[in-house]
């Protein structure tokens, strides 16, 4: 059995796959035959002690400001600290006994799970990504229902689902980037045995589980940890959510370690999308946290493939390059043919409303429309750093970027012909770049999705006025839905025409391009790249791109607007066709070439 040391990892119960468990250096830790480890960071504390039950044990501090105690308990019990008289629950609780978020915890043998399958991952190459929202996914909203849903995301090629974070937030509902115990699954979704059965559900159609996690805030409702250890956070910098976290600290970065490492043993997922990392601040670390926590997880063998993705806005994939993480959200995509397609101008899409065709072709040609001021201007048609297309996840539409209007409003629904979203969907789906979809947009989801959330009032109240100051100026409206009316999150599902032709025939399209990408794309990609992107400006709103393999080429020609001035001779023969290219204002011609 461990002996409780930092970092140790264990295998589980004999015989159970995939049983992976770390140690913890926070939180309750099972040590076998009934007894258990209960460890607080709260180096301020005059007395801290752990209740069982009706049972209060004191706690011994040590000289890292940790109070520790071994005692007899079982898995299911409650249990709280109590530190200077007030109890707690614990922050790094694998569950919580109700809603409640200072209520007592649960005891949870991560150990005890019965996994009931092996599962070796898939390579990145592979992923199709697929974000969703476990409480609007299903009528029910929870990981018993969701995998329903499962089956029909294979088939239609999907490979890996992107999870917004599951995180313990205040109420029964919120989009989850409001966690305030950051490793227990909210109970609105479940239980954690019944998301590791999600998890495995996932993985049994062949598809990965990515968690969506937040390591730069708390909730501002609901967290003790302020008050049992002021020095968690770090007065002298600050993210916009308040005040920053003290990564520099040792106990600190144990915590975020603990979190991250627990979710990829004890729950089998495949990887982590660490959200808004530029907020990370960690000025005066050497490495900074991001670094030393992606080192210890590369260090590790999990059976598996681990897949790290950073949103990041400042388009510097520096932890790519340094082959720490895995990939990038890379909002460029969007923000070009959202411009393009919409004539939106306004905030951030401004610098892309001056001719976005343009950063559309910078971007087919480097992955970013730009890179950022310190990172080296790439070799002519590479990413910068020479990374792999596979480095840039590209999406456009996700929670963010349809959840922030006022109108909740999805890109089909914002243009005035449809075949303009078709084109962009199968250049999306069919570049070498990572696709992502957003639930719902598989089948043509016309209805809307909105920021919903479950507080107090005066929070609320912040929110609302928060939301109209930000992005009411953008859109030149103020007139949200109300966050906090529960009808707001139900007007948020999706599929809410899935009968209908129009479903049918995106579903259809959908498969069709994931095929192609399955069986002719991901080939040529695991190949390696051959040499640089070429990319030919055909027109004011057209251009042709050619990406170079070992094994072949992919060739794309696209209309978004009108017919190319000087069109490019496009060979009979091709894999796919929208619309002819020397006449219609959206169209899309793909010829994957192998050597």
């Amino acid at each position: 059995m461990p002996d409780g040391r930092p970092g140790e990892r264990t295998q589980g119960i004999v015989g159970q796959p995939h049983a992976l468990h770390h140690v913890r250096t926070w939180g309750a830790e099972p040590l076998g035959d009934g007894l258990w480890r209960f460890a607080l960071w709260a180096p301020g504390a005059d007395a801290v002690a752990v209740e069982i039950g009706d049972a209060r044990h004191g706690m011994e501090r040590g000289p890292d400001g940790f109070w520790r105690t071994t005692q007899t308990a079982r898995a299911d019990d409650a249990y709280a600290f109590v530190v200077d008289g007030r109890p707690t629950p614990d922050p790094l609780a694998r569950a919580q006994l109700g809603l409640d978020l200072k209520g007592p915890s649960r005891l949870v043998d991560p150990r005890r799970h019965a996994w009931t399958s092996e599962w070796p991952g898939r390579p990145w190459e592979e992923a199709v990504l697929y974000e969703l929202h476990i409480g609007t996914l299903t009528p029910e909203g929870t990981f018993a229902a969701a995998m329903r849903r499962l089956p029909d995301l294979a088939a239609l090629g999907v490979t890996a689902i992107e999870v917004m974070p599951v995180a313990h937030g205040p109420g029964r509902r919120g989009w989850g980037y409001d966690g305030a115990l950051l490793a227990a699954p909210h109970p609105a979704y479940g239980t954690p045995e019944e998301m590791k059965r999600f998890v495995e559900a996932a993985q049994a159609q062949g598809i990965m589980v990515i968690l969506d996690i937040v390591l730069n805030h708390f909730s501002p409702e609901g967290s003790d940890l302020e008050r049992i250890a002021p020095g968690f956070f770090d007065p002298e910098t600050s993210s916009p959510w308040g005040t920053g976290i003290a990564f520099g600290d040792p106990a600190v970065r144990s915590f975020f370690t603990d979190l991250c490492l627990g979710w990829i043993t004890e729950y089998r997922i495949d990887g982590l999308r660490f959200d808004a990392i530029h907020e990370i601040r960690d000025p005066r670390s050497d490495p900074e946290y991001l670094v030393e926590l992606a080192r210890e997880i590369r260090g590790r063998d999990f059976g598996r493939p681990i897949h790290l993705i950073a949103e990041d806005p400042r388009n510097d994939p520096w932890l790519i390059r340094d082959g720490l993480f895995t990939a990038l959200w890379d909002d460029d995509f969007h923000h070009a043919l959202h411009t393009l397609l919409t004539d939106e101008s306004s905030d951030y899409l401004a610098d892309f409303a001056e001719d976005p065709m343009g950063k559309l072709e910078r971007l087919l040609a480097h992955g970013f429309a730009w890179e950022a001021d310190e990172a080296p201007e790439p070799e002519e048609g590479l990413p910068v750093y020479g990374l792999p297309w596979t480095a840039f996840i590209v999406h456009k539409q996700n929670h963010d970027q349809i959840g922030n209007r006022p109108d909740g409003g999805r890109l089909l629904t914002l243009v005035d012909d449809p075949r303009a979203v078709e084109v962009a969907h199968a250049l999306q789906l069919t570049s070498p770049f990572v696709p992502m979809l957003w639930m719902g947009e598989e089948e043509g989801e016309r209805g809307p999705f909105h920021y919903f959330c479950d507080v107090s009032p005066e929070l609320a109240r912040k929110i609302t006025e928060g939301r109209r100051e930000q992005f009411g100026k953008m859109f030149g409206r103020t007139d949200f839905p109300d966050a906090n009316d529960p009808a707001t999150m139900e007007a948020s599902r999706p599929f809410t025409d899935s009968g209908s032709e129009h479903a049918r025939y995106w579903r259809e399209l959908t498969r069709r391009l994931l095929a192609l990408r399955h069986e002719r794309i991901v080939p040529l990609v695991k190949t390696g790249r051959a040499g640089p992107a070429r990319v030919e400006r055909t027109g004011d709103c057209s251009l042709s791109v050619t990406w170079p393999f070992r094994a072949g080429t992919i060739a794309a020609h696209i209309n978004l607007g009108a017919p190319p001035d000087r069109p490019t001779a496009v060979p009979e023969v091709n894999d796919l066709a929208l619309g002819d290219l020397t006449a219609d204002p959206y169209a899309f011609t793909l010829i994957v070439s192998p050597e």
